[in-house]
């Protein structure tokens, strides 16, 4: 059965799950490339010469940011691996839910990966306190153009159609 959701769209909710699922791999796309240059880049810092002359604070921080940027990375790729055993049993509705929910944890993992490999090179190239509050900063601008823009994009357009998400039914029989 074809529902247009008050958009003049006409799709199943199968057709729609499979759209939401190519859009999700896209903004994957885009994620996980960032993640992997990041999390190749802080494996790499260990084996450095200057590795050794870190603080304890500073080799604290850079263990912290490693185990953020594995996490990181098992929350974006997770969706894919998800995909790939629920394949041909019918799951792809709730598959997408579960992918958008894992995607939202890897962002999240993300922010804070970040913000801590930055408070790391900060502190190193800087050797202050103004470390601190630069990151504290560029923390601030990742919130705003990450997560408090598209909140007030929804906000300020509450009263328009919203496309419904795909339901957790079970699959029918055919």
């Amino acid at each position: 059965m074809s529902t247009t959701n008050g958009r003049g769209r006409e799709e199943t909710q199968e057709e729609r799950a499979d759209r939401q699922w190519t859009e999700l791999l896209q903004e994957l796309r885009v994620a996980q490339t960032g993640v992997q240059i990041l999390f190749g880049f802080l494996l790499a810092v260990v084996f450095q010469p200057r590795f050794a002359e870190l603080s304890e604070v500073d080799r604290d921080i850079y263990v912290t940011t490693v185990v953020l940027g594995s996490a990181t990375v098992a929350a974006l790729i997770g969706p894919v691996t998800y995909h790939r055993l629920l394949t041909g049993r019918r799951l792809k509705p709730q598959t997408v839910i579960w992918a958008s929910r894992m995607t939202m944890v890897g962002l999240v993992l993300l922010f804070f990966t970040m913000c801590s490999t930055l408070l790391l090179i900060m502190r190193v190239a800087l050797h202050n306190t103004f470390a601190l509050w630069l990151v504290g900063g560029i923390a601030l601008w990742f919130l705003a153009c990450w997560f408090v823009f598209p909140v007030w994009a929804l906000a300020r357009n509450r009263s328009g159609p919203r496309e419904d998400p795909p339901r957790e039914d079970p699959p029918s029989e055919e």
